[in-house]
């Protein structure tokens, strides 16, 4: 899931280079998204291997 926040990222850089500002926008936004929702299940993830090792 990282590693397609890091590509709506780079579409956003090359979008926004060529000037297509809502796209660069849009794909920004779905990198966010992608981006939390990642961090989320990574400290679930520590979190539940942490409370099935004790």
């Amino acid at each position: 899931m990282l590693h397609y926040a890091v590509v709506f990222f780079v579409i956003a850089l090359i979008a926004a280079v060529f000037g297509f500002g809502s796209i660069a926008a849009s794909a920004v936004g779905i990198g966010k998204i992608l981006f939390i929702v990642f961090a989320i299940l990574a400290v679930a993830s520590f979190l539940f291997g942490l409370i099935r090792k004790s």
